[in-house]
């Protein structure tokens, strides 16, 4: 992005070396984003404060990325694992949509989490990264979906592929054909493999879909329909994400359906599927929707006295405290457990 943004005038040449360098090497968000553009940073790169207010604002940050990854994604992903492991073939339809669901919220608190703790460590050191997340399975299209999901990827995308190759400026079927080839390249991206390549195409045949005119059909369903054919679509579409082949893909979105199977029993699966499981659960579908900025404006809403200030900072610092040492616990007596897009 830096090249681009040099060639389109929309950024200064960086005459210094080390602070180039700096850029490329930011190692909060190098490792599995945010995708931060130089432009976005820049002013920051030459002219940076950090302030008490921005490294407490980025330590809670970080610690709720840290619970996100290790109370919530663990927990899924261990059940996730287990499921996506076996025999599609010989799954009954409510296991395969339990490890599916497990998978849906591994995926979004495992990565959401990553971008909330390399947004945080950014702020403690005085950059202001721009937000990766917006709740995204709250959305009621997959076109809205994808302004809430991994943003500095589709906006990267949009504003370095699918705007210069014509955009939706180009009549309806190059539109269509610039929708597909972004996506096909955003599958792509996430690595060489069948099953990225269909899980892009897949949601660009959506795309397309809602930009047709069956897309005012979709507009003109009651709200809790549209949330339910969104999350149907992004839950289909991660079967293939999370497929190690398509064969296996094709075997569970049978399994799905499989409601005639013989109930499984695995003492394994028995085992990840405890009361730990159901309360990260419980939280992974209460935090996917924008219950803490809910309840910060209801805050906020108040008037303000010392002795709400001074309650809010000492609850913050416990929970911090709480957060970090049940974290390092489980880290330390846990098994490995890397962040998803380390591997993309």
């Amino acid at each position: 992005s830096y090249i681009v943004d040099v060639y389109r005038r929309e950024a200064m040449v960086q005459t210094n070396p080390l602070n180039l360098a700096l850029y490329i090497s930011l190692f909060p968000q190098l490792i599995a984003g945010p995708i931060v553009r130089y432009h976005d940073i820049a002013r920051e790169l030459l002219q940076r404060r950090t302030t008490v207010t921005d490294f407490r604002d980025g330590s809670v940050r970080f610690c709720t990325g840290l619970a996100k990854k290790v109370l919530i994604a663990n927990n899924m992903g261990a059940v996730a694992d287990h499921v996506f492991s076996l025999p599609p073939e010989n799954l009954p339809a409510g296991l395969a949509w339990l490890g599916l669901a497990a998978y849906t919220l591994q995926i979004y608190f495992d990565f959401s989490g990553y971008s909330d703790m390399a947004i945080g460590l950014g702020r403690m050191f005085g950059f202001h990264f721009l937000e990766n997340f917006n709740y995204p399975y709250i959305s009621r299209s997959i076109t809205e979906f994808w302004r809430r999901w991994h943003i500095s990827l589709s906006s990267w995308f949009r504003d370095y592929l699918y705007i210069p190759i014509g955009g939706n400026r180009v009549g309806l079927a190059r539109t269509y054909f610039n929708l597909l080839v972004v996506f096909f390249l955003c599958g792509l991206w996430h690595g060489a493999s069948w099953v990225f390549v269909v899980w892009g195409l897949y949601h660009g045949a959506f795309l397309v879909l809602e930009k047709s005119p069956f897309g005012r059909v979709i507009r003109g369903l009651p709200r809790p329909a549209q949330h339910v054919y969104t999350i149907l679509v992004f839950m289909v579409g991660w079967v293939f994400f999370r497929s190690p082949t398509l064969s296996h893909a094709s075997g569970y979105l049978g399994a799905l359906v499989n409601f005639n199977a013989a109930p499984y029993l695995d003492a394994e699966l028995f085992a990840a599927v405890n009361v730990e499981f159901y309360l990260a659960l419980a939280l992974g579908i209460a935090f996917s929707m924008p219950v803490v900025p809910a309840i910060k404006a209801r805050l906020e809403s108040r008037p303000s006295t010392a002795l709400l200030r001074g309650g809010v900072a000492l609850g913050l610092v416990g929970w911090m405290g709480a957060v970090i040492l049940y974290s390092s616990a489980e880290l330390i007596g846990g098994s490995h457990n890397p962040f998803l897009y380390f591997r993309f």
